[in-house]
């Protein structure tokens, strides 16, 4: 008996070590034709076959969901970011509500090539900053993400989320009290990016 037990002890030890290094995640790709993503699938592999692409270089960040930590802020959805900006989110936002600003969703974790170079099938292929859990969405119903739009006026293009309007409740703005709260983390406001894109939901380490 105390073979056994012994035995299963071990197991259970080696089984829970593999565990802490695999490394799990779902993703997909953009295509740039068809306007939709595509090639969804399940990735299991060691940490230790991690590639560069797979790992963020400034927060050592990667796309494992292992990497992740789950955030429950009432009346909010829950919703995931990287273990080394949980805290600090989560003080942020919780801050936030406290106070009363319309904080109405966040958005963090999810894996996905949509930036970089376009493959012959018209695929992304680079992962966002959001793969890594290193940048957030906040009030993606009233901060759209627009396109033919190097400065805001009325020829951009809304291509996902809601409208913008710096005059309405939950719309996002430059010298705005949640902008500001996350510029102070480190972390850049995709309503002033450069380019022919504004995210004015969007916020990571380098806007995009």
């Amino acid at each position: 008996m105390y073979r056994v037990v012994l035995a299963f002890l071990l197991a259970f030890i080696i089984t829970s070590a593999s565990a802490r290094e695999l490394c799990t995640y779902r993703t997909y790709s953009w295509n740039t034709i068809e306007k939709k993503s595509v090639n969804h699938e399940l990735v299991t592999k060691s940490y230790a076959d991690l590639s560069e692409s797979e790992v963020d270089p400034l927060t050592g960040c990667s796309v494992c969901e292992q990497d992740q930590r789950t955030i429950n802020l009432a009346p909010l959805k829950s919703f995931k970011v990287c273990h080394v900006f949980a805290g600090q989110i989560e003080d942020i936002v919780t801050g936030l509500i406290r106070s009363g600003e319309p904080v109405y969703s966040v958005t963090g974790y999810r894996v996905g090539k949509t930036r970089g170079t376009v493959d012959h099938n018209g695929n992304r292929t680079q992962f966002s900053n959001h793969s890594y859990g290193i940048a957030i969405d906040i009030n993606s119903e009233q901060n759209g993400l627009y396109d033919n739009c190097l400065e805001f006026n009325d020829s951009c293009r809304l291509i996902r989320g809601g409208s913008w309007s710096p005059e309405n409740r939950g719309s996002l703005s430059a010298d705005g009290v949640v902008v500001n709260a996350f510029k102070d983390l480190g972390l850049k406001w995709g309503g002033q990016i450069q380019g022919w894109q504004k995210d004015f939901m969007h916020f990571s380490p380098s806007g995009y």
